[in-house]
């Protein structure tokens, strides 16, 4: 059964929470960091990115580098921008994009929860990715980015979470990106045991997002175990922060694909190794220019997000985004073709029913040469809220590149992969809206 605790959370001053609020660390490069704190000096990026405050040459991983994210909080925290509530208290925290509502329950789930399979997995980590947060976990003493779970709704949960969002919120605030945002505290003793109590009859719970910084944290809390070999279980180094949200209230977003390359294959040698395996045809396309804004071309795009439509990109692009599993949109040489997966292709297994492994196994790996694509340089990723745009845009500035636009991974998917104790196969998920850092603090 789960465990979860509330905490007493370190957050923005109500008048400062819009200018610190920051999408995840994750986001940006080192550049595009450092532009967003120069442009809003007080955005969270200059705590989770804190070489943002040093010169370019900087080792980013330096010591310097951790101490000055920590000194960081302690004068923003002195200066009254953040504040920390008096007592543990869990938190809802609403995102509303595009006319949909997420909310998630905000509060601290167990490492051993973690360790013992309660709160299930379906990505890999790498530990060079840890690293960084592992230190700047352990140097801040805090946790700074929620992880992002996903849980089997609950009527009684959804009934009270809904009583308290007829509540003021204590922040209600829209983004730069269209995003609204909405928290509420929850001090109540008597709603704290019942939430506790309702989440504890949970079975699982399950990562959606955030797989390296849930590993991170739960390697800083058996460090600090280590360290203090008469724990008891109730410090808070035993816990990581949390968003827990029902999953029907989740949307996942393809993740596609461009490879540099065809592998000695030239457009059709490689379209006829592919009809052996997927029906394919050749897809009218629309042009849009800067003049176009291209919002017409995007008509059939059920309601997916697409930055192409504001950016001013030039290109040729499908009538819609791909409808329906086993649907895979190709383009290269400046042409978009449907690959529509032969149904033998599929069985019960669920990593390999999965689209993202039908284009690897049938494609990628055997005619593209790419056979890990953790580690292969030819080929990127580009989540599918940038739009087909941003795919074109890409592929068209890659010599013999191909592009793959994906039908996008269901939460049915993932939960079945997650609940089989089998790991998906790299960037088979990308979600939006993306959880804010800096709304929420957890100190160790």
């Amino acid at each position: 059964m789960a465990d979860i605790k509330p905490f007493r959370g370190v957050r923005p001053a109500e008048a400062y929470a819009a200018e610190i609020a920051a999408l995840p660390y994750d986001v940006y490069n080192r550049s595009e960091a450092k532009e967003v704190v120069m442009r809003q000096p007080l955005s969270f990026l200059k705590i989770d990115r804190a070489e943002t405050q040093f010169p370019d040459d900087t080792d980013m991983y330096s010591q310097q580098v951790y101490d000055k994210a920590r000194d960081t909080l302690t004068s923003m925290i002195n200066d009254g921008l953040f504040i920390q509530d008096a007592s543990d208290c869990y938190y809802l925290y609403a995102l509303t994009f595009h006319g949909r509502t997420q909310t998630g329950l905000v509060g601290c789930t167990s490492i051993d929860d973690y360790l013992n399979g309660v709160i299930r997995r379906h990505e890999n980590t790498r530990e060079e990715k840890e690293l960084d947060r592992i230190h700047h976990i352990d140097t801040m003493n805090a946790q700074t980015g929620p992880i992002f779970l996903a849980y089997h709704s609950v009527d009684a949960l959804q009934a009270l979470i809904r009583n308290i969002q007829s509540q003021r919120a204590v922040y209600d605030f829209c983004s730069d990106d269209g995003i609204r945002h909405q928290v509420w505290k929850i001090e109540n003793p008597e709603t704290i045991e019942q939430i506790t109590q309702l989440i504890s009859n949970m079975e699982h719970l399950y990562i959606a997002d955030g797989h390296h910084r849930a590993a991170s944290a739960v390697k800083v809390g058996l460090k600090r175990r280590e360290e203090h070999p008469d724990f008891d279980g109730s410090e808070e180094f035993n816990y990581f922060m949390s968003v827990l949200f029902p999953a029907e209230e989740l949307r996942i977003y393809d993740y596609n694909r461009i490879v540099t390359g065809l592998n000695g294959y030239t457009v059709e040698s490689l379209l006829d190794k592919i009809r052996s395996r997927f029906d394919v045809k050749e897809l009218d396309a629309v042009c849009m220019d800067s003049g176009s804004g291209g919002s017409s071309a995007l008509s059939g795009d059920s309601g997916s997000s697409e930055s192409s439509a504001s950016s001013g990109d030039s290109g040729f692009y499908p009538v819609s985004r791909p409808q329906h599993k086993g649907e895979i949109h190709m383009y290269t040489a400046g042409k978009w073709y449907r690959l529509c997966a032969n149904p033998s292709l599929y069985s019960d297994d669920p990593v390999s029913s999965l689209d993202v492994s039908l284009l690897q196994n049938m494609i990628l790996g055997p005619l593209l040469g790419i056979k890990n694509p953790k580690t292969d340089s030819r080929i990127q990723f580009v989540g599918g809220i940038r739009g087909l745009g941003e795919l074109v845009r890409l592929a068209d500035e890659i010599p013999d590149s191909v592009a793959f636009a994906m039908y996008p991974t269901s939460m049915e998917e993932l939960l079945r992969v997650a609940d089989a104790g089998r790991l998906m196969p790299p960037k088979s998920t990308w979600f939006e809206p993306k959880l804010r850092s800096g709304l929420f603090i957890h100190l160790l």
